[in-house]
């Protein structure tokens, strides 16, 4: 049966020697992998591969079968054209650490608008605004709000947040309690969105230190995630 959803890119891989499998968030059915039969055969049929770019956002008609592990892709048309995102070359770094963090943190195979909707939304501010340095950090912080461990601000005025439990704290009761610098920036971008994001004033070094605590606290609270591979290049590049 064909069905239709819109999809993001989140990761390609070659297959023998002729396929590809691409790995999408799908707005009907999650997390999905499709295989893409004899794009490397043809010039013709090579020029699929383009749609596939990481973060490309694609309306999809697919031959899909609940319990098949890899569907297959009947159609495909672009759902929203980046301007910048392929050609600026900061942007095309963001995209490729994101998506690898998204790969990683998405494993759901199940429909969640708002996830969807907010990955859509947030792709496209990215695309179309020139003020995005701390972009990434009010992304992932907002992202596990849908993953289901955005920090707990009952407490907001503690001296401590402890990475582990999600939670503000009055006293230091972890290895994993932030403080200080750290502590002040995450209540900024607590309170701010991607519109007032330029408002928050912070260096490569802070940036780099905070985005290492973000990624700290994914991986204590999605047991399989890893870090990107690409973190060490993102890092030179936005630092």
């Amino acid at each position: 049966m064909f069905t239709e959803t819109k999809a993001i890119v989140l990761s390609k891989i070659k297959y023998r020697d002729s396929d590809l499998i691409v790995k999408c968030y799908t707005q009907n059915d999650g997390i999905v992998s499709y295989l893409l039969r004899g794009v490397f055969k043809s010039r013709k049929a090579y020029s699929k591969v383009a749609y596939f770019q990481e973060l490309s956002q694609l309306h999809l008609v697919t031959d899909y079968k609940e319990k098949r592990g890899l569907q297959y892709i009947k159609e495909v048309k672009i759902s929203y054209l980046y301007a910048t995102l392929h050609t600026n070359v900061l942007k095309s770094a963001v995209v490729i650490f994101l998506a690898e963090v998204l790969s990683s943190a998405l494993q759901e195979e199940e429909q969640n608008d708002t996830l969807f909707n907010y990955l859509e939304a947030t792709l496209q501010w990215l695309d179309t605004n020139e003020t995005y340095a701390n972009f990434h950090l009010l992304f992932l912080l907002n992202l596990s709000k849908h993953l289901g461990f955005y920090p707990d601000k009952t407490e907001i005025d503690a001296p401590y947040f402890n990475l582990n439990d999600g939670e503000f704290q009055f006293e230091k009761e972890s290895r994993y309690a932030i403080s200080s610098e750290n502590l002040v920036l995450l209540k900024q971008l607590l309170g701010t969105n991607f519109d007032t994001l330029e408002a928050v004033k912070i260096n490569g070094t802070q940036r780099q230190a905070f985005l290492g605590i973000m990624l700290l606290y994914f991986e204590l609270h999605l047991g399989a995630f890893k870090k990107p591979k690409s973190l060490q290049v993102f890092n030179e590049v936005f630092n």
